[in-house]
């Protein structure tokens, strides 16, 4: 057999063996050693392959779609520093618990260390972010390579899907000639009549009956009780925990993507305005519990996590399917490694249905005068203010949608100001490293696939970050609304003690960059609008939806009075819940 037929079925019982382990889409970036791997994956039928040129967009593109889906994509790229690009992706998804399988093809054994071109050290370089690295064996004829290129097809994909999820490195070293032969026969044939090589099922980690006894017996008595959701994406948590929360009369503190604010679930003791009261000390001293269940990732709210660190005599019990210790406060209890709905619904057997308590009932009526006064006092902010424009989005949403938030102050503005909807809206952002790069690839990989409509809400300086992104829609017809909020520079600093320091604020922290980002839209083939008022960013968002595209809205903010109307607003809805606990 000739050297190329032998590499061409090595490497196409690698891809059929990925296809057979549930991966069904890869992204591309384009190179020539990488050539085998990308002519066969475009080949296989069980495939679909996305182009993406720059690579660390690509990365951030299939870290959507991998977030999006809940299932391993695979990365590919060639050899050299093409593949350092997709390290902040990387970074993100190890963070965020996102499955991605990094396929980075680079030189033979001997072509390494030698001062060959676009030859860099590729051994462990995503280090302890990748929770399996493979530098795999050169290409060679025999049935015994063939299982074992299988092997590590299947190990991966289990790999990097397994709680906590997260990136499966494989280094594939190739010779030339790198062109495959697609005329092989038979060229996806099954090994040993195996449809899957070797399965490696899904498994969820349970707790012992002894353990949750323990939990059941540390909160029976308790009802100052707190239950805590952060970023979460099995598909039935919302309903079990919200059931959880009236068993025990504990209200949900539920963060923005924690997919419990939005849903047809039941939304009886859902708090979505904790930002705001804990930081009000005088509603501190009612509202503090002495237990928290927590689930999830740490949510965005900064009061939250400083209400958690200050107080260490508040029992805090983290329930992890992935076994991880994500407790910046340091004063967690218990940590307990047991699938969220699975514990549940074990505690929820332990316990009985319990009255509704002082606590609890205090919590619900804060809320719902939060709401209620927050829609009232935006009913008379006429400049175009953050705030309003999540108050606005929360209105204007379709029924079933994607929202995606970008960071730094589009994620903390949704926390404050995104209350409570029977919409069927899936709130997702890059909360794993919180970073501003990658959004707008994150979001176009989100709406891949997508049955429903796909919007992303981004400030400025995180739109300019990855405009390379925004080729993937232009390239593969995606749909994408981007409410683009443009406060010229970095709103969020405005809000940190470094504001105070007026002589060179603006220069390292405002930032101003001043771009016209319609001619950027235009670049990509989008369609763009500018507003200026309510009325016209109702009609504009409305008009667009026909469209299919890439749609940009333009928000023009201003940074200097943002802070102040925030502020005020927020003093004057706690003055009045105070007046309300008073009565």
């Amino acid at each position: 057999m000739s050297e190329t037929d032998s590499f061409t079925q090595y490497v196409a019982n690698f891809v059929d063996e990925l296809v057979c382990s549930g991966v069904d889409t890869v992204v591309i970036s384009p190179g020539s050693r990488s050539t085998p791997l990308a002519i066969l994956m475009a080949e296989h039928p069980e495939l679909t392959c996305y182009m993406n040129i720059d690579e660390r967009s690509a990365g951030f593109f299939a870290l959507g779609i991998a977030k999006s889906q809940q299932k391993p994509v695979a990365l590919l790229c060639t050899s050299g520093t093409a593949a350092a690009n997709y390290f902040p992706a990387i970074v993100e998804a190890k963070y965020a618990r996102v499955p991605l399988l990094v396929l980075t093809a680079d030189r033979p054994h001997e072509l390494r260390d030698v001062g060959a071109p676009q030859a860099i050290d590729q051994i462990h370089m995503y280090g302890q972010y990748a929770k399996w690295f493979v530098d795999l064996a050169l290409p060679e004829e025999n049935l015994g390579m063939h299982r074992y290129v299988r092997t590590v097809a299947g190990r991966a994909v289990a790999t990097a899907a397994a709680s906590p999820a997260g990136v499966v490195h494989l280094n594939f070293p190739f010779r030339e000639p790198l062109m495959p032969n697609l005329n092989l026969s038979n060229l996806w044939n099954k090994m040993d009549g195996r449809h899957t090589y070797l399965h490696i099922p899904t498994t969820s980690s349970v707790i012992s009956d002894i353990e949750i006894n323990k939990i059941a017996q540390l909160i029976q008595d308790e009802t100052n009780g707190l239950i805590i959701c952060g970023e979460h994406n099995e598909q039935d948590f919302a309903k079990t925990v919200q059931k959880l929360s009236e068993y025990l009369k504990f209200p949900v503190l539920a963060d923005p993507i924690s997919r419990l604010r939005a849903g047809i679930h039941k939304q009886e003791g859902i708090i979505t305005s904790y930002n705001t009261l804990l930081n009000d000390p005088a509603l501190l001293d009612e509202l503090k519990p002495n237990v928290v269940i927590r689930f999830g990732a740490m949510p965005v709210s900064k009061p939250l996590t400083q209400m958690l660190k200050k107080y260490p005599d508040i029992k805090q019990i983290i329930v992890d399917q992935g076994g991880s210790y994500r407790d910046p406060t340091l004063n967690a209890s218990y940590l307990i490694t047991c699938n969220e709905t699975i514990f549940c619904e074990n505690l929820m057997a332990k316990v009985n249905n319990r009255d509704v308590t002082r606590f609890y009932d205090t919590w619900v009526k804060c809320n719902t005068v939060y709401g209620e006064m927050v829609d009232h006092l935006l009913e008379n902010v006429t400049e175009m203010f953050e705030g309003k424009i999540v108050r606005e989005l929360h209105k204007l949403l379709p029924n079933q949608c994607t929202l995606f938030v970008g960071n730094s102050m589009p994620i903390r503005d949704v926390d404050t100001f995104f209350g409570q909807t029977n919409k069927e809206i899936t709130i997702m952002s890059n909360r794993g490293a919180s970073g501003i790069d990658g959004v707008v690839s994150t979001a176009l990989g989100a709406s891949v696939n997508s049955k429903q409509p796909t919007f992303l809400l981004i400030g400025d300086l995180s739109f300019y970050h990855d405009l390379n992104g925004l080729l993937a829609a232009k390239l593969n017809h995606l749909d994408l609304t981007i409410i683009l909020v443009n406060n010229d520079g970095g709103g969020i600093f405005s809000f940190l003690p470094q504001s105070k320091e007026e002589r060179h604020f603006e220069t390292l922290y405002g930032t101003p960059i001043g771009l016209d980002f319609s001619k950027a839209v235009s670049l990509y083939g989008g369609m763009y609008e500018k507003v200026e008022s309510w009325d016209e960013l109702q009609n504009h968002f409305n008009m667009i939806q026909s469209y299919k595209g890439l749609k940009v809205i333009e928000i023009q903010t201003d940074r200097k009075t943002r802070v102040k109307i925030h502020r005020e607003l927020l003093d004057h809805v706690s003055q009045e819940i105070r007046k309300v606990l008073k009565q």
